[in-house]
């Protein structure tokens, strides 16, 4: 890729954009870094808004594109780069699965878990985007027991998907700690590419809390 064509991923770290940075480097390609300090409120001033008017991250600009959305950029990065093997291509009987599963996570399991972390209790069934938080999870679960990915024995972009954002759920007891939860955690949060990623995010944070 050349220059002109690096990846900017407008970050903050201990975000959801967290999961984009592991994607990046799982994927193994140049991009860039434009940090936002939430609790300074930058993601709240005009440059940024410019960027994503809903004042949230992460957001990628490729080429003239820019992309909001935490699932649509795994979906445009993967596919971006059919070479890392994270994405089934059009032909590949995988790729309905691979959908369902990405899709699933952002119209379903995290309206259901954010629901469940505010304590509120779920529209009535025919207005719900995910009818209950325990068949949410009980989908998913009986789905990773037959793992280790999401898509069997192949890793996966949704996988760094679902494996970021359970592990953050189960850090603030949003999800529980089962053995089948735990384990896909551990799988995907050891992969060298999360490591990395959580060192530099650990810097970043650093470097953002005041004096």
């Amino acid at each position: 890729m050349t220059g002109g064509e690096t990846i900017t991923l407008f970050h903050a770290p201990n975000s959801r954009s967290n999961g984009t940075l592991i994607l990046l480097e799982e994927l193994g390609v140049p991009y860039d870094l434009h940090v936002l300090n939430l609790q300074a409120g930058e993601q709240r001033q005009a440059d940024y808004l410019a960027v994503n008017p809903m004042g949230k991250v992460p957001a990628i600009r490729h080429r003239d594109v820019l992309v909001t959305e935490q699932v649509a950029i795994y979906i445009y990065l993967a596919d971006l780069f059919p070479q890392a093997g994270l994405a089934p291509g059009r032909d590949d009987k995988r790729r309905g699965s691979y959908l369902r599963w990405m899709v699933f996570y952002a119209a379903c399991f995290e309206p259901a878990a954010v629901d469940k972390a505010m304590k509120r209790e779920p529209g009535p069934t025919a207005m719900s985007p995910y009818g209950d938080f325990e068949t949410v999870l009980s989908t998913l679960t009986t789905h990773l027991e037959a793992g280790p990915y999401i898509l069997g024995q192949d890793l996966s972009a949704a996988d760094l998907l679902w494996g970021t954002a359970l592990e953050w759920m189960v850090a603030f007891g949003i999800v529980p700690a089962s053995p089948v939860i735990t384990a896909y955690v551990e799988r995907i949060s050891t992969r060298p590419a999360a490591l990395r990623a959580k060192e530099k995010n650990a810097a970043l944070a650093a470097q953002q809390k005041p004096s």
